[in-house]
C-alpha cells in the first residue's frame, strides 16, 4: 500500500475474491431461482388460486416473523471477526460466535411467543382455518428454530461460499421433491406445508454438519465470555447489532408486509396472484442481496483501508455496471413476464397479475442499482444512516398503500413497494455521497 491508496494487484485481489464468492452464491440462487418456478407452479396448479393463496400468507408470515426477529448476525460475525482472524486471536473469534449463536437461539424463543400472539389475533385474517392451525404451528416453529444466521456468518467470514451454496440448496431440491410427492399422492394444502417445513429442517441441519466438519464449532465449545468481554473486544458491536436487524426489519416491511396487506384486503386469491408476481420479481432482489453479500467481507476489507478518492471511484463504477444490468433485467421482464405468469400459475387468471409484476421488478431493479451503497454505510459505522434510508422509504410505502389499496387492490401494494426501493435509493445515494466526501476530508 502507498500513499493510502490500495495497490492494484490487491484491487484486483479483492474483485477476484468477490466475483468468486459470487460465483458460488449465483450457484446456489441458479438452482433455487429455477427449482423455484417448478416447485411453485405444482403448487399453484395442485392447490388453485384461493388455495395458494392461503398458503403463500401461511408461509409469507412465518418467513416475515423469522426476519423480524433475525439479528442478521452473519454481518455480525463477517463485521467484526475479521479483525479477529487478521490478529490470529481465536479465543475472541470464538466469543464472537458464540454470542452470535446464541442471539439466534434468542431470536428463534421470540419468534415462537409473537407467532402465538399473531396466530391467536389474526388467524382468520390470515384464512388459516381450525384444521389448517396445526399444521401451521409446526411450520412456524420449524421456520424459526432453524435460524442460521451466525452458520451463515461463519462460513462466509472463512470464505467457503462454496459450502454454503451446497447447503443454501438443499431448500428448493427439498421443496421440489417434496412437491411432486405432494401432487401425486396428497395434493392438498397441509402436503405442502409439511414440504416447506422438511426444506427448512434439512437446510439448517446441512448448515450445522458443514460447520462441524470445518472445525469452526470446537473454537465455541471452548469459548466463554461476559457481555463486557464482548463489547471491548468488539467496539460498536451494540449499534451494529441493533441497526443491522433495523435494516434487515425494514426490509421485511417493503417485501413481506405488502403480502399480508393484500390477503387482508382482497383475500386469499388476490394473495395468491399477488404471491407469484412477488416471487418473480424477487429474483431480482435475491440478486440484489447476493452482490451484497459477495462483497460485504471486502467492502469491510476496503473502507478500512482504501483511500476516500479510491473509493468513490469504485463506487461509481459499480453503480454504473449494476444499474446498465438493473435496466437489462427490467426489459426482459417486460417482455416475457406474461407468458411466465401463465406458465406458472397454469391459469389465464394470473396474467391479471402483469402490472404488479412490473412494478415490483422495478422495485428490484432499483434495489440491484444501488446495491453496492448499504454495505458502504454498514462497513464505514454509518449504519445510522441506512437504518434512515430504509425507514423513511417503509413511511412512503405505507402511506401509498393505505391510499391506494381500497382504491385499486393488490396494485396499490405493489406502487408502494416501488416507492419505498425509490426513495431508500435516492436516500441512499445521498448519505453515501456525503460519507466519501466528508472522509475525504478527513
Amino acid at each position: 500500500m502507498t500513499d493510502g491508496l490500495i495497490s492494484a494487484p490487491a484491487r484486483a485481489g479483492g474483485m477476484r475474491a468477490v466475483l468468486a464468492n459470487l460465483g458460488w452464491l449465483l450457484a446456489s440462487r441458479g438452482v433455487l431461482a429455477v427449482l423455484s418456478l417448478l416447485y411453485l407452479g405444482i403448487a399453484t396448479r395442485t392447490l388453485g388460486l384461493a388455495d395458494f393463496g392461503r398458503f403463500a400468507l401461511v408461509t409469507g408470515a412465518a418467513q416475515g416473523l423469522a426476519l423480524l426477529v433475525g439479528f442478521q448476525t452473519w454481518q455480525v460475525v463477517v463485521r467484526f471477526g475479521i479483525d479477529h482472524r487478521a490478529r490470529g486471536d481465536t479465543a475472541a473469534l470464538g466469543r464472537l460466535y458464540r454470542a452470535s449463536m446464541a442471539l439466534d437461539a434468542i431470536s428463534a424463543l421470540l419468534g415462537l411467543a409473537l407467532a402465538a400472539v399473531i396466530l391467536l389475533v389474526w388467524r382468520e385474517r390470515l384464512g388459516i382455518t381450525a384444521p389448517l392451525l396445526r399444521d401451521t404451528i409446526i411450520f412456524t416453529a420449524a421456520q424459526l428454530l432453524s435460524i442460521r444466521s451466525a452458520a451463515l456468518g461463519v462460513l462466509r467470514l472463512t470464505d467457503r461460499f462454496r459450502a454454503a451454496a451446497a447447503a443454501d440448496s438443499v431448500t428448493p431440491a427439498v421443496r421440489f421433491v417434496g412437491a411432486v410427492a405432494a401432487a401425486a399422492f396428497a395434493p392438498t394444502l397441509h402436503a405442502f406445508l409439511w414440504t416447506w417445513t422438511a426444506a427448512e429442517l434439512a437446510t439448517a441441519a446441512a448448515y450445522w454438519i458443514t460447520l462441524h466438519r470445518s472445525g469452526d464449532l470446537s473454537l465455541v465449545r471452548h469459548a466463554r465470555a461476559h457481555w463486557a468481554t464482548l463489547t471491548s473486544e468488539n467496539p460498536g458491536l451494540v449499534r451494529f447489532l441493533v441497526s443491522s436487524n433495523a435494516v434487515s426489519s425494514l426490509g421485511l416491511a417493503t417485501k413481506q408486509v405488502p403480502l399480508m396487506f393484500v390477503g387482508a384486503f382482497g383475500g386469499p386469491a388476490a394473495a395468491g396472484a399477488f404471491r407469484i408476481a412477488l416471487q418473480l420479481a424477487q429474483a431480482l432482489t435475491k440478486l440484489s442481496q447476493l452482490i451484497s453479500r459477495a462483497a460485504f467481507p471486502e467492502v469491510v476489507r476496503t473502507v478500512r483501508d482504501v483511500a476516500p478518492a479510491e473509493l468513490g471511484r469504485a463506487l461509481r463504477r459499480m453503480f454504473g455496471a449494476s444499474a446498465g444490468g438493473a435496466l437489462v433485467i427490467l426489459i426482459v421482464v417486460a417482455l416475457i413476464g406474461r407468458p411466465v405468469l401463465v406458465a406458472v400459475g397454469g391459469n389465464a387468471a394470473y396474467a391479471d397479475a402483469y402490472p404488479l409484476l412490473l412494478w415490483l421488478a422495478a422495485a428490484g431493479s432499483i434495489d440491484l442499482a444501488v446495491v453496492g451503497f448499504e454495505p458502504v454505510l454498514l462497513a464505514g459505522d454509518r449504519s445510522t444512516s441506512a437504518v434512515s434510508a430504509r425507514a423513511v422509504g417503509v413511511v412512503a410505502q405505507f402511506a401509498l398503500m393505505l391510499v391506494l389499496l381500497p382504491r385499486i387492490g393488490a396494485a396499490g401494494a405493489s406502487i408502494g413497494v416501488f416507492g419505498a426501493s425509490l426513495v431508500s435509493a435516492l436516500l441512499m445515494i445521498a448519505m453515501v455521497w456525503s460519507y466519501v466526501r466528508s472522509a475525504r476530508l478527513t
